[in-house]
């Protein structure tokens, strides 16, 4: 049977738009001579839809669609698999998160998700039920297995601990299915890919049938989807893959035999195309064309605004400078220099007198008071009321510019530097930032040597260097590793090299620091465990590292 892989980039909500897609390629399948047309989990409705499942109206519009849509005429021509949200009378939740088989202008039956995942950034278990038992369909006679993404992560021959009792694609193979079908929505982290590839290669071989796996792709608020849908022979190699990042048709045949196929995107350029995509997508799905973003001369801002640029074209982004006294003459020369390199648009605001106004007005409640955190922080959130009245004022996206370590840290202040409506390198920390900045120059020189070379400074008082206030940058992020997506304790990271007052320095930061990060910008998610949705420490709590 010739398959088409409709990898696609919906919108949460925007049904009629992703019918239109989901009906466009069905078309363009057809005409490829496919005979069946994968699409993503909840491509219907968008994923995730998060709590508008549990609006009633907005199932019942999403119900009143698909019926449309199994009516178009392409489909008395093709089948196709689509994600859904199905509603069901039974206990629970009353919706199943489904595949329909459409064809011949009807639903022609629906394929329940059995494992809702309930960890990281997945809160599935909240809207949907599980499907009780796995569907295996004939379709142009041949037995095909539906899955829904999760459905596949639990096989116990790959994983070391399994989450689930249930197996589904064991399942499957052994109620007699042909071909596996798996349609996803899988986020992107760095690694995944080539796990995903691991794991669906392994079942593929296992059983001895082949897998078609069709993935989501695009930005939806701080989740990127990284596509990369496959189609995994019988042997367990990949005998083709869609693109990375980017909408794709891919129409194979069942039994094609393997082919060359690309290969896996190196981990940086991933990164890098993830952030891109993730910016863009924001921007575009919540209204925005603009951004605007303080430009400092430092390694942070100088990576947010090549993201930016590549994201939504240098013309629409606005690098801002807003020197004070503690500002180095090179920091205002690198910056410009960036901005010219770029082609972004660039503004100076020197904030020295806003800074001395403020100061002037509180000096009688800060009299007999030293000078402290309270100034530098003070020249900060001047910088960040700047930024917030020209994205008030131009209907720009204001873009924050702080990294993972110092999220993590608590180097950062509120309604300052923090401030913004997207956090785009909020999950990287600082020597990764630094990783990638070198990865941009390794053609041509974009970020200028000196910015991604010099010690990291906020330049708020004299001489300063971050290294004042935390570890170096390479010892705080193994640490930061250690905790955040290894899970290890004290003691364990202690083990691995770190003198334990340093480790439990930095932990007292990142307890403390809760408060913060529950006022941060969303967070574009690339690693395995991001600030953010899948974050879900209290603020208040008597438990201490």
């Amino acid at each position: 049977m010739r398959i088409a892989i409709c990898q696609l980039n919906t919108t949460v909500g925007a049904f009629e738009a992703n019918a239109a897609a989901i009906e466009r390629y069905a078309a363009r399948a057809a005409d490829a001579g496919a005979r069946l047309a994968l699409f993503p989990e909840l491509a219907l409705c968008g994923y995730p839809p998060k709590d508008f499942l549990l609006l009633p109206e907005f199932v019942e519009r999403e119900m009143a669609v698909l019926k449309r849509l199994a009516r178009a005429p392409v489909f008395s021509r093709i089948a196709a698999v689509v994600g859904y949200a199905e509603p069901h009378d039974g206990p629970g939740t009353g919706l199943f998160n489904s595949a329909a088989l459409i064809a011949d202008g009807a639903v022609k039956l629906s394929a329940q998700k059995m494992l809702l995942p309930t960890y990281d950034v997945f809160d599935e278990g909240r809207y949907f039920d599980p499907g009780v038992a796995p569907t295996v369909a004939e379709i142009d006679g041949v037995r095909v297995g539906l899955s829904i993404c999760e459905d596949a992560w639990n096989d116990k021959r790959f994983w070391p601990r399994r989450r689930y009792a249930t197996d589904p694609m064991e399942q499957l193979a052994k109620g007699g299915a042909q071909l596996l079908v798996n349609i996803s929505a899988s986020p992107f982290a760095l690694g995944k890919p080539a796990l995903r590839a691991r794991m669906l290669g392994h079942a593929a071989q296992m059983y001895g049938i082949p897998c078609f796996y069709c993935n989501l792709v695009g930005g939806n608020d701080a989740l990127v989807f990284d596509g990369g849908s496959a189609v995994f022979g019988a042997d367990g190699a990949v005998h083709a893959r869609a693109k990375f990042f980017d909408e794709d048709l891919l129409v194979v045949d069942s039994d094609s035999a393997n082919e060359a196929v690309s290969a896996l995107p190196a981990d940086l350029d991933a990164l890098l195309d993830a952030l891109v995509l993730g910016t863009r997508d924001y921007a575009r799905k919540t209204g925005f064309t603009d951004a605007v973003l303080g430009l400092s001369g430092g390694i942070d801002s100088a990576l947010t605004a090549v993201i930016a640029a590549r994201a939504l074209g240098p013309e629409r982004v606005l690098g801002v400078a807003m020197p004070s006294r503690f500002t180095a003459s090179i920091s205002n020369e690198d910056a410009a220099a960036l901005a010219r390199t770029l082609g972004i648009r660039f503004l100076t605001l020197p904030i020295e007198p806003e800074v001395e106004s403020y100061l002037a007005t509180l000096q009688a409640p800060f009299a007999g008071r030293a000078p402290d955190v309270t100034e530098e922080n003070l020249q900060a959130r001047v910088r960040g009321t700047m930024l917030m009245a020209l994205s008030n004022k131009t209907g720009a996206l204001l873009l924050s510019t702080g990294n993972k370590s110092e999220l993590a840290t608590g180097y950062c202040t509120l309604y300052g530097d923090m401030a913004g409506g997207l956090a785009v390198i909020g999950d990287l920390p600082k020597t990764l930032v630094v990783a990638l900045s070198r990865h941009i120059n390794a053609v041509r020189t974009i970020i200028p040597e000196r910015t991604i070379t010099r010690p990291p400074t906020a330049e708020l008082r004299e001489n300063q260097r971050d290294e004042d206030a935390l570890p170096p940058y390479d010892i705080l992020d193994r640490v930061l590793y250690a905790y955040i997506e290894e899970r290890l304790t004290v003691a364990q990271i202690v083990a691995t090299g770190i003198d334990q007052e340093t480790v439990l320095r930095v932990l007292g930061m990142v307890v403390k620091s809760e408060y913060k990060r529950r006022q941060a910008a969303p967070t574009l998610k690339v690693t395995a465990r991001a600030f953010g949705e899948g974050w879900r420490f209290p603020i208040a709590h008597g438990y201490r590292i």
